[in-house]
């Protein structure tokens, strides 16, 4: 049997996290249901020994990008090349299973963007030549402010070059722990208001205009596993038609 290691953070209620983003889940315990089950033709006096109901939940509010999840074409942009952009259902599966590798970048600095650079040289220190169908995973540490007010606002991110590198190589798949796969939203919008750039803003992002990718975010536990060595499982809820959908992503090791 392969370790298992949870790359994936809790479904939960946070009054930490921004108001877009928060998570609303109503749970019914068990003697909720003894009535629904009695109006639906069972006689409490037919009910099983120790049988007091079942229990059920049920998800009041949460958007598809609330927690760990996966960001399909259809997010960044309608269309790929003129073509209909994919839309989270029809992802292909074969782009959510296969030989991962984790990238340290834990010693960027909150909104210094990772470059090319970066990228190379974190492949030379774990001797690695991308291949296609990898699935690479960006370690920033930053997942240790998940669930606090700050989450949002702390980051480096990824560089329109960087992701445009790493599709070139084949990666259809790739993942990121902190809240998003670019520079934080709010010091985007910021220095685009500073230096009148237009095209500073969600600039990673956009890469999908015109080249296919998928990319995770809000990974969790990156830290657990090896540089490489290991299989990633991406499948996430089959959401017709969205842009994206919660995910549980796993890593496999010794498979």
């Amino acid at each position: 049997m392969p370790n298992i290691v949870d790359l994936s953070k809790p479904i939960r209620f946070n009054a930490n996290d921004p108001w877009f983003m928060r998570v609303k889940i109503k749970h019914k315990p068990h003697r909720k249901s003894r009535w629904l089950i009695r109006l639906v033709g069972l006689p409490f006096k037919l009910f099983p020994s120790g049988f007091g109901g079942w229990a059920d939940d049920t998800i009041k509010k949460m958007g598809v990008h609330a927690t760990t999840h996966l960001d399909a074409p259809w997010h960044y942009s309608p269309t790929v090349n003129g073509k209909k952009a994919k839309a989270i259902d029809e992802v292909p599966l074969d782009w959510c299973y296969g030989d991962g590798i984790v990238l340290d970048l834990t010693y960027k600095a909150d909104f210094d963007p990772i470059t090319v650079t970066d990228v190379q040289q974190a492949l030379l220190q774990i001797e690695v030549t991308l291949q296609p169908g990898m699935i690479v995973l960006i370690r920033t540490g930053r997942d240790q402010y998940n669930g606090t007010r700050d989450f949002p606002k702390k980051g480096t991110g990824m560089s329109k070059e960087a992701t445009q590198w790493l599709i070139a190589q084949g990666i259809k798949m790739m993942g990121i722990d902190q809240w998003g796969w670019d520079l934080p939203l709010t010091y985007m919008i910021e220095q685009a208001k500073k230096t009148s750039n237009k095209e500073l803003f969600w600039e990673a992002h956009l890469v999908g205009q015109k080249e296919e990718y998928c990319h995770m975010e809000q990974l969790v536990n990156l830290g657990a596993l090896p540089a490489k060595g290991f299989k990633v499982c991406v499948f996430p809820l089959k959401i017709v038609g969205a842009s994206a959908a919660p995910a549980r992503v796993v890593a496999l090791i010794g498979e």
